[in-house]
């Protein structure tokens, strides 16, 4: 982000901290449901959608997975006492981007292994597939990040202009890069499943569209998430004192 946008500029991406869901308070309550969700999901993924697969490298992914899964339910658990977070605001926040994230992983790995579970599927077949996934999922996000970009350099994220007014309309006509990235993805995805890989079964297709579909919306919602965390660092207001109430924009111009 350039340095001469001013905290009036990213105004609208504050609402989600005015109306306290995304408070120090409501993430710890997240966190501590997510910590428990996170290893019913890690075990779902390697024992039950991974139990047969032929995915390969699948043990390491599974041990590598492992740890990080164990590491971030510990920093899920920790921030989740008040005496943590009120210190830490900023690095609950990350926590609680890089956990959803780790949700995302986990989507995407149990639709390859659904995959792998396959009799006739190569490994290079999965690489292949792999490689394609996540280079939709990788233009996806860079798509979003611009259409932020341009949205936010354009100032409609301020709130009481006429921007802010028409904010709504252009953001359905920027963001059709966006819906149409994403369309595709999951077109060429099935057809790529049905054709090269030779799946028949709908179920599994039906399966692997939408634990797709799922981490590709994991991502979608991550721009957002790294540009409040930059506004935490930056700007005052976006935070919360020891008292649990958000810091006025007044205080911010008194900073």
């Amino acid at each position: 982000m350039k340095k001469y946008l001013s905290v009036e500029d990213f105004r609208v991406l504050r609402k989600p901290l005015e109306s306290g869901r995304q408070s120090p308070n409501s993430l710890a309550g997240a966190l501590l449901l997510g910590s428990a969700l996170q290893f019913l999901v890690w075990f779902l993924t390697y024992n039950v959608a991974g139990k047969y697969t032929n995915y390969p490298n699948s043990d390491e992914i599974r041990n590598v997975h492992f740890i990080i899964t164990m590491v971030l339910i510990g920093c899920s658990i920790l921030f989740s006492f008040p005496f943590v977070y009120k210190k830490a605001e900023k690095i609950q926040y990350l926590v609680s981007i890089i956990t959803t994230q780790n949700f995302g992983v986990s989507f995407f790995l149990i639709a390859l292994f659904l995959i792998g579970e396959n009799e006739g599927i190569t490994e290079n077949m999965l690489i292949s597939f792999t490689n394609i996934a996540m280079f939709f999922g990788i233009l996806l996000l860079v798509c979003i990040f611009v259409r932020y970009s341009i949205l936010i350099n354009r100032g409609h994220y301020k709130t009481g202009s006429s921007s802010d007014i028409r904010r709504e309309k252009i953001e359905k006509r920027l963001h059709l890069p966006t819906i149409i990235v994403g369309s595709t993805a999951l077109v060429f995805i099935i057809q790529h499943v049905v054709r090269v890989l030779g799946l028949a079964s709908i179920e599994t297709i039906a399966m692997v569209a939408i634990f797709i579909s799922i981490s590709y919306t994991i991502i979608y919602v991550l721009p957002e998430q790294l540009i409040i965390l930059y506004c935490k660092y930056r700007f005052k207001s976006f935070n919360y004192n020891e008292r649990g109430y958000l810091y006025s924009e007044t205080e911010e111009k008194e900073r």
